[in-house]
């Protein structure tokens, strides 16, 4: 390796030796910006002689890990497996010292081979990708063979306790018991204290979780600000007609016995939902005659005028919408402000180069789609970063932010949420409050999984 560890990191690597030593799986779950890739890059070149070894990870980080490869580990002969033609054969012959990079997709499509080889080390980079037991990624990821197997996530649990059962069957199988036990002992029952305390003393010795604040105290402040914005009479008069519309049928379905023989039902709450989404941030998302940019666009450029006053600074926006991006496009070039654009159809190599030119200072603006820009790309140049719409998940957007507050990050980074005003928006927000922390909470045995229920989603159509 020629990078040189912090102690933290250090620490990292041997937790994973002597797990490894022990016949144990590891779960490397620090803090985004920590260098989970960095300490998995040393636990494979230490590894690396005993054979070959695979790593699978989303598509989205895949030239970030061939990069800091060749950087920091020189002695791995590294693989992107989704680049070459003849997968098979280079599956077949791979030995000591390579390490094929994957994606999840293309674990289910190379099953076969990549299931008949028998692997020196398997690690899964953002792991909680088979978090569902029921997906193909999932199910194919349980068939791979190993000696040695490490995850890495920065979100270990985003949503229940089903999700780290998975993870612990690919990571160390059978350590929580069968599906159908650990179900009725803490899916179904409410969980109790001594349920928790049994649960946490069986996964804490194989989670390794650090995070920024505790083991990076050089690293500037991050201040998370919520703007609220008023809607015009205009969008409020339609935004309260659609809210009212949906809270009429969703409740509809109130017995409990509807929404059982509903069978489609979350689907059409789910679509509901996701309309009043796009109309609080631009009506023309849903009103295809709807003329005029929204109050959230007109604030949005209202901010990025005053925060580019200033040369220095460099501004990161997300939206779940791409449709949303779009529509902010043709405002941005009408004020002749250049700008870079990501989203999950941009190639791999062209994001490379956009984030080489964000780095640089080429460019000051960078829109990204909160699913593709949220991983594997590293933006410190940003000191600032707009969220034009709360996605349902805290922890999705924990991430989007720290792909400027992170490890060489030295300046303050101010986070602005953009929130409609009376709206989804904030009834979001209000429902990030129950779900703040659930990795943590769980983790550390202090508190319970949080489900989306038939009253949450009541209450998002719910007047205020």
């Amino acid at each position: 390796m020629t990078a040189t560890l912090r102690d933290y990191q250090k620490e990292g690597f041997r937790w994973m030796c002597r797990l490894d030593a022990w016949g144990a799986g590891s779960c490397l779950a620090d803090d985004m910006g920590l260098g989970k890739t960095l300490q998995a890059l040393t636990f494979l070149t230490y590894k690396a002689d005993k054979g070959p070894s695979l790593v699978v990870m989303p598509k989205s980080v895949i030239l970030n890990w061939a990069s800091e490869a060749e950087r920091f580990a020189p002695k791995l002969n590294i693989i992107v497996l989704n680049k070459v033609a003849k997968r098979q054969s280079v599956i077949h012959n791979a030995k000591e010292y390579d390490v094929l990079l994957c994606t999840y997709g293309l674990l289910t499509t190379e099953y076969s081979a990549l299931t008949r080889k028998e692997w020196n080390v398997i690690c899964l980079d953002e792991a909680h990708q088979i978090k569902n037991r029921q997906t193909i990624a999932s199910q194919t990821a349980m068939e791979l063979k190993a000696k040695s197997r490490i995850m890495m996530t920065g979100t270990p649990l985003q949503n229940n306790l089903a999700e780290l059962w998975n993870l612990f069957q690919f990571l160390n199988p059978g350590l929580l018991g069968p599906w159908a036990r650990f179900r009725d002992n803490f899916i179904i029952p409410p969980l109790d204290k001594r349920h928790l305390m049994l649960l946490k003393d069986l996964t804490t010795p194989f989670i390794l979780r650090r995070t920024k604040k505790e083991v990076l105290t050089e690293l500037p402040e991050k201040n998370v600000d919520k703007y609220l914005v008023e809607l015009n009479d205009e969008e409020r008069k339609v935004y309260e007609e659609m809210r009212r519309l949906a809270e009429v049928k969703f409740k509809r379905h109130k017995s409990k016995k509807e929404r059982e023989e509903a069978k489609t039902l979350d689907i059409n709450f789910f679509a509901e939902l996701m309309k009043l989404r796009e109309a609080a941030c631009d009506m023309r998302l849903v009103h295809e005659k709807w003329a005029e940019p929204s109050s959230k666009t007109v604030t949005l450029m209202e901010l990025l005028e005053s925060i580019t006053e200033n040369p220095e600074n460099n501004v990161l926006v997300f939206s779940q919408f791409t449709s949303y991006l779009e529509m902010i496009k043709p405002e941005l070039k009408k004020r002749e402000w250049d700008f870079l654009y990501l989203d999950g159809q941009t190639p791999m190599e062209k994001r490379q180069n956009m984030v080489d030119q964000f780095q640089k200072g080429q460019c000051r603006l960078f829109l990204s789609s909160l699913k593709a820009g949220g991983l594997g790309i590293n933006l410190t140049a940003a000191n600032y970063v707009i969220l034009l719409d709360p996605w349902w998940n805290p922890a999705i957007e924990n991430q989007a932010m720290d792909r400027t507050h992170r490890l060489g990050q030295k300046r303050v980074v101010t986070v602005i949420r953009l929130v409609s005003s009376q709206t989804i928006d904030e009834k979001i927000l209000t429902l990030h409050e129950k779900k703040q922390d659930l990795s943590d909470s769980i983790l550390d045995g202090t508190g319970e999984s949080y489900k989306l229920s038939y009253e949450d989603i009541l209450d998002m159509v719910a007047p205020f």
